[in-house]
């Protein structure tokens, strides 16, 4: 029995895996940074620790201070999360050689699964479908020239311990590879410590799709259908939705199998995904597989009706699936929308800064998983995401219709959120009908920069009648002339005549 769980993460994710902790009647264990003592997963928690500074290294990322602090509260298991730790199999390994049920694959698979040559191999030997690329890791440039030439460009450097982007390149010609190579195998080694690399024939038009699988300690395995995430900014998803408007029914059945035939291949236990890029023809092929809960696992939570994270505490416990892959459907469409506390109009920067206002939408089809509340202040040192936005609705083009609905209720002062660029995706006729790719930014530029005139000020607007009415409301009840003359509004109204911002 699991009775009692440490949480190895922070934000939103924390508060998610806390949440079926409490419905499930098992204790949750807080850790937290010092940057991070009056986050909400903190507060929600039965118990917490600080395990360390700010600095990911000093806390989060520390694993004798996370095992020090499961010890103390005397935990049954520990629950990663995504990110940090949640891929790290010294971690996993560190967990179980200590007496912990780690809530996760076993240490080996990940190492299998994390080296992107490997897991290309292993996948291979399966009959999941793979780009035509490099069995073994590069040499030399003169092997990355000889083997982009066999293979035909363009073609595409991927680090073999990469992720998120980092240690990926695009090459159209020969003349690129020297420099390309060399960058990809810096950058490899300054994010992973292994500068290893590897070529892959790059696919054109590519859609990223990705399936959700369950695997016990049984040996049974289960997918829980697709989920689409082209919409992506530098190999970062900004938006996600399931099930996906490019696949038929054929197709998404095919790739399912493949995606069980991937899981049973390297014996997975837990929630992992495996991720596909398809191409503009249908050709489908294996890009990596993440051993870990994924951040958009709400959509798919939402259209299939099961909770994740239950799912994985009953694996990781030793109860075997309580499905069979018959018996699991997909019913309407989700979408989600990374809500990041950045600006979208200045390449993206974070925006850290004190939530000094906070409206979140509410009705039918309305999921938030967010950490955040008034007067908290978002912390320089980690992620900028502060939330998922998430909403269902009974087919694709009513979930568009919802999400548009609740990201204008959605409002955040304080700081710069890129909730106004999630809008504008929405409004995209690409987006809208389902026509895109990987490269639908790039490709809808003009759609996605902000629009000028009344439209675009109207939120603004409407602050500053609301904080007018305020204020008048406050002169109604003003007893004298005198206090009349110095109220708020009137000093406000004259401030706003001389400097030019009251404009009727």
């Amino acid at each position: 029995m699991i009775r009692k769980i440490l949480v190895a993460n922070r934000g939103e994710i924390a508060i998610r895996v806390m949440r079926s902790c409490y419905e499930m009647g098992i204790h949750s264990v807080a850790v937290y940074s010092t940057a991070d003592r009056m986050s909400r997963h903190v507060l929600f928690a039965n118990e917490a620790e600080c395990i360390g500074g700010a600095a990911g290294s000093d806390s989060y990322l520390n694993i004798d201070h996370i095992i020090a602090a499961a010890r103390k509260h005397n935990v049954d298991a520990i629950h990663p999360g995504y990110g940090f730790l949640s891929e790290n199999a010294e971690f996993a390994r560190r967990c179980e050689e200590e007496g912990f049920i780690f809530i996760g694959p076993r240490p080996e698979t990940m190492e299998e699964m994390g080296d992107k040559i490997s897991a290309r191999r292993k996948m291979k030997e399966a009959g999941v479908p793979v780009v035509p690329g490099t069995e073994e890791p590069l040499a030399s440039v003169e092997e990355a020239v000889k083997v982009a030439k066999e293979i035909g460009f363009p073609v595409m450097l991927k680090a073999s311990m990469g992720g998120g982007g980092k240690g990926m390149r695009l090459i159209n010609s020969e003349e690129e590879v020297a420099e390309m190579y060399n960058a990809a195998k810096n950058e490899a080694m300054a994010g992973f410590g292994d500068d290893t690399v590897y070529i892959e024939k790059f696919v054109e038009e590519p859609h990223h799709i990705e399936f959700q699988v369950l695997g016990d300690k049984h040996g049974n395995v289960v997918h829980l259908f697709d989920r689409e995430c082209s919409v992506q900014r530098r190999h970062q998803k900004v938006v996600e939705e399931s099930p996906s408007p490019f696949i038929d029914y054929n197709l998404r059945m095919e790739m399912g199998a493949k995606a069980v035939a991937a899981a049973k291949a390297v014996g997975y236990v837990g929630a992992g995904t495996i991720e596909f890029l398809v191409d503009k023809y249908h050709h489908f092929y294996f890009l990596e597989m993440n051993t870990r809960l994924q951040v958009e696992h709400p959509i798919t939570e939402e259209v299939v009706g099961v909770d994740l994270v239950k799912e994985q505490i009953r694996i990781a416990a030793g109860y075997p699936l309580h499905f069979k892959q018959e018996e699991l459907r997909q019913h309407g469409h989700a979408i989600e929308c990374r809500i990041c506390a950045e600006d979208a109009e200045h390449n993206f920067m974070p925006s850290p800064g004190v939530i000094t206002q906070l409206t979140e939408p509410h009705g039918i089809g309305t999921r938030i998983d967010s950490y955040v509340y008034e007067g908290y202040e978002i912390p320089v040192h980690y992620d900028p995401m502060i939330g998922k936005l998430i909403v269902w609705a009974t087919t694709r083009e009513y979930a568009i219709e919802r999400m548009r609905r609740v990201l204008y209720e959605y409002k955040i002062t304080g700081l710069t959120t890129n909730i106004r660029y999630l809008r504008r995706i929405m409004d995209v006729p690409d987006f809208k009908n389902g026509d895109y790719n990987t490269y639908f930014i790039e490709r809808n530029e003009e759609w996605m920069r902000p629009r000028s005139g009344f439209k675009n000020d109207s939120e603004q607007m409407a602050v500053i009648a609301a904080y007018i009415d305020y204020l008048m409301n406050i002169e109604e009840n003003q007893p004298d002339t005198a206090a009349y003359n110095s109220s708020a509004i009137n000093r406000w109204r004259s401030f706003g005549l001389q400097k030019g911002v009251l404009r009727v």
